[in-house]
């Protein structure tokens, strides 16, 4: 209790140098060797590094290969952001190479591969289908990015015992995953939160069904994040919010969907108990980016962020929070903040290269994913 109410406080002289110094840490790689030499991530646009780029982005993501997205970075990847991602800084504070897209042909994917798709879901097509959820047509769903990976294997290693050993010493993200399955329902109209519910205990076995196949593949480090505060997004904020204020927190964001993702996340996090349990040779983490979210808006000010638009887009075309659903970032008629090391959110639905690096910071150096210690044993070059 004592710990929820500090995060929530100002932070002290010597936490801000402490601040300064984790910061600096994420980007000046350390010089001592760390113990994980290659990262193989599943996910969705929160991880993807340019596998939905090369797949041929459509709807929501028809822009993101083209400015302003990489405006940062001063090139457009494919990432959903204006620059770098959360998988980003975790390879970057592991002294390995950024995470390359699985469909870059001509990568080298020596530090690992990146199976994650913009847009991807957790549950497969048919089964969204068949509750009338509709998922964009080059949406790629979990299963999918384990048949790819399964196919790197095959391309890779020479028998299973070599594949076993490769995999010993590498971080698995499975994950963050689910939250699409989730957005369209609620997107397209069709789906209460209520009923969004029954879909929850689905898209958990299935992300733990593939932590539970890469164990059996070898993988003994994982980390499993839980999903984001969605209430705090500008696109639900623009969509579901009305004019009265009964529905919104302290912080301005929608109670009844923040409860929602929480429910996913205490879902998630009783799996990763029993998966733990049922694999003790095996380092599983959970990463709190829920927690890590709401840390940032506490603190947004202290950390560089503009107070008076924590909830609006960057990149949009207006409104109260700018966000429009037929005017995504990038579009005829959408404009870009002067600064947006200065916002959260990018897009509506994404976040800036500046908020993923505090929450990576918050998630590696904060106490945000657990157990810490199994994080400070990945972390500790």
């Amino acid at each position: 209790m004592a710990a929820a109410a500090a995060r929530r406080g100002r932070l002290s002289c010597p936490a801000l140098l402490i601040l300064f110094l984790l910061l600096r840490a994420l980007v000046e790689p350390a010089a001592a060797a760390c113990s994980v030499d290659a990262i193989y991530s599943f996910g969705d646009s929160i991880a993807d590094t340019g596998n939905l780029l090369r797949e041929g982005p459509v709807g929501f993501f028809a822009s993101i290969g083209s400015y302003p997205y990489g405006q940062t970075i001063r090139k457009p990847t494919g990432r959903c952001s204006d620059g770098l991602l959360i998988i980003d800084y975790f390879a970057m504070a592991l002294n390995l190479p950024l995470v390359s897209p699985y469909l870059d042909k001509g990568a080298d994917f020596a530090g690992g591969v990146n199976f994650a798709v913009a847009g991807a879901t957790a549950l497969d097509r048919a089964v969204l289908l068949q509750g009338g959820v509709m998922m964009p047509p080059a949406s790629v769903p979990l299963s999918t990015q384990l048949d790819w990976f399964k196919s790197h294997l095959n391309a890779t290693c020479g028998s299973q015992e070599d594949c076993a050993k490769k995999l010993s010493g590498a971080l698995f993200l499975v994950g963050e995953i689910g939250g699409n399955d989730y957005n369209y329902g609620f997107f397209q109209g069709i789906r209460s939160i209520e009923a969004m519910k029954a879909y929850v205990p689905q898209v958990i076995k299935t992300v733990m069904d593939v932590a539970k196949e890469v164990i059996e593949l070898g993988a003994t480090q994982i980390i499993i994040p839980g999903n984001f505060p969605i209430g705090c997004s500008p696109s639900y904020l623009s969509l579901f919010s009305t004019s009265g204020t009964a529905d919104l927190d302290d912080r301005g964001c929608l109670k009844t969907y923040n409860a929602f993702a929480q429910h996913h996340n205490e879902q998630l996090q009783a799996a990763i108990d029993d998966l733990r349990k049922a694999n003790t040779d095996v380092t599983v983490i959970y990463a709190d980016y829920y927690g890590a979210f709401l840390h940032l808006l506490d603190h947004a000010s202290i950390l560089g962020f503009d107070q008076g638009s924590l909830l609006q887009a960057c990149c949009g075309a207006g409104g109260a929070y700018n966000f429009k659903m037929n005017s995504i970032c990038g579009a005829p008629g959408t404009s870009t903040c002067s600064d947006p090391a200065r916002r959260v959110s990018w897009d509506g639905i994404h976040l800036t290269q500046q908020a993923y690096r505090a929450i990576a910071l918050s998630l590696l150096m904060e106490g945000f994913a657990q157990p810490a210690d199994a994080v400070q044993g990945i972390w500790s070059c």
